[in-house]
């Protein structure tokens, strides 16, 4: 493709470019300039692209057909440019946007948009008083009823502002129980510490505390809720990268509680650092959970899930983990994060057959 037509496809289809599995990321100005993105996992040195012709720049890289991408570029003095040809973008959450695209064969798991007429549930904002934990200040809390007055397991929700805002999950979860395809649940959607943050996810005992002391009596305050003193193990955990790691430690550690373990992306091992929960998935557990977990092909954590998945399997614990073509974002973690619900939370059948 010479560039004249390549530019024109550019601007009539959008960038990248997209011919199988080869994306081909178009730039015009003056350069030179760089594409960086989740087929690096936003390591390394941005790959430079290379000159089409006059004004015009060009780098293809293959890449999964179902994969979802962010990416950004780049001049030579490492400042954010622009790309004209390609106004998807999204919030990169370290107040940055990076653009956006899906290859031929992925998509959104749902659509953007809550549609008409559904059953919705009711979202509520808490405050929650810390200082009787030692802890300063008020901590948010918001909490998510569906459309159902019988009771129903709660999954709480770490880094919970960020999947209300950026995950969407309240209409996440009532477009997936009006589609029949998940069954009712809560959600305690719990922000996290600010600075605090890595400290309160990296296997720390005072969080499970905290789910013990605040959350779940706030829940059960205000939710309808079903028993775990008798139905052990009913209510879940969900988080993404520390929140994934520290999902999966609530678990191991309160099995009675949250038999039901939703991990996205889980930071189980940094820095070649193993986190406690390779101790904990070795042994035999008092009662198995039930784990899913996934990670994306393009993440450096991707070892590490690998690694932990047949140690929990082993123990006795049922697991599902899967891996998609996509990296360390909240896009990516939305779309997949339908089929581990769908996975952990499955309808009756009387819903299927609506």
């Amino acid at each position: 493709m010479d560039a004249r037509e390549l530019e024109a496809r550019a601007r009539a289809e959008g960038t990248p470019v997209i011919i199988g599995d080869t994306a081909t990321f178009v730039w015009r100005g003056r350069g030179p300039v760089f594409v960086q993105g989740d087929f690096q996992d936003w390591k390394g040195e941005p790959l430079p692209l290379e000159r089409a012709g006059p004004g015009l720049w060009k780098r293809s890289l293959a890449l999964p057909r179902d994969a979802y991408v962010e990416y950004a570029l780049f001049d030579a003095k490492g400042r954010r440019v622009r790309d004209d040809f390609n106004a998807r973008v999204c919030d990169n959450g370290f107040g940055e946007s990076n653009h956006v695209f899906y290859m031929p064969d992925g998509g959104p798991a749902l659509p953007s948009r809550r549609p008409r007429g559904i059953p919705r549930g009711r979202v509520t904002r808490h405050r929650v008083d810390m200082s009787d934990t030692g802890l300063t200040g008020q901590r948010t809390v918001h909490l998510y009823a569906p459309p159902t007055k019988a009771p129903v397991p709660l999954v709480v929700v770490l880094d919970g502002e960020e999947y209300l805002r950026r995950v969407r999950l309240p209409e996440l979860v009532d477009t997936l129980i009006a589609d029949g395809r998940m069954s009712p649940i809560a959600l305690a959607l719990v922000s996290h510490g600010g600075p605090m943050r890595d400290v309160e996810y990296a296997c720390s005992e005072y969080t499970v505390g905290l789910l013990a002391w605040k959350v779940l009596p706030l829940a059960r305050e205000h939710l309808s809720l079903m028993d775990e003193r008798h139905h052990p193990g009913a209510h879940g955990v969900l988080g993404s990268s520390l929140g994934g790691l520290m999902s999966l430690f609530i678990g191991l550690r309160a099995p009675e509680t949250f038999g039901k373990v939703l991990s996205q992306s889980g930071a189980f091992v940094v820095e070649n650092h193993e986190f406690v929960v390779f101790d904990l998935a070795r042994h035999v557990p008092r009662r198995p959970l039930e784990v899913w977990m996934s990670c994306g092909r393009f993440e450096g954590l991707l070892e590490g899930n690998q690694r932990i998945d047949p140690l929990l399997k082993a123990s006795g614990h049922q697991v599902e983990y899967r891996e998609y073509s996509g990296g360390h974002n909240y896009t990516a973690w939305r779309d997949d994060l339908v089929r581990g619900l769908e996975c952990l939370f499955p309808p009756s059948p009387a819903a299927k057959r609506r």
